[in-house]
């Protein structure tokens, strides 16, 4: 979500959060690897032949990219990843350690983690909602 507003170099290094995001609980689920490939769309193309589909070898230098970044931003990539960590309706304690890590370093308060949870909620409410309706 908003993924397309992020200019290249931000899709590029989100992607390599995304990617940590899915293989931090070990190998990544189907439902995850949908949402990945998903984001990926999102992303474009043209960053999707340059990515390299392998965990960067320095987690603390990508997000110390995203430290300096505006929070609206920082907003988008926290959002993304709370997405990914929700796609299965719970996330576990790696999970959690790697999401509450990612919000302290981008200086996230927890009104705005809180509402941020709430708005993927009411997103994957009303995909939800729009598949029965389609169903029917």
């Amino acid at each position: 979500m908003l993924l397309s507003t992020l200019n290249r170099k931000q899709k590029l290094k989100f992607l390599d959060l995304a990617l940590h995001m899915v293989e931090i609980d070990g190998k990544p689920s189907d439902i995850e690897k949908r949402l990945l490939n998903m984001m990926l769309a999102e992303v474009g193309d043209n960053i999707i032949s340059e990515y390299q589909f392998k965990l960067s070898e320095d987690l603390e230098e990508t997000i110390q990219f995203f430290d300096v970044l505006d929070q609206r931003v920082q907003y988008i990539v926290y959002l993304n990843l709370i997405k990914i960590a929700l796609s299965e309706n719970f996330y576990n304690v790696n999970e959690h350690e790697f999401l509450e890590m990612i919000r302290s370093r981008f200086h996230i308060k927890d009104d705005m983690k809180q509402a941020i949870i709430k708005a993927v909620y009411k997103e994957k409410d009303l995909r939800e909602e729009i598949l029965e309706i389609v169903g029917k």
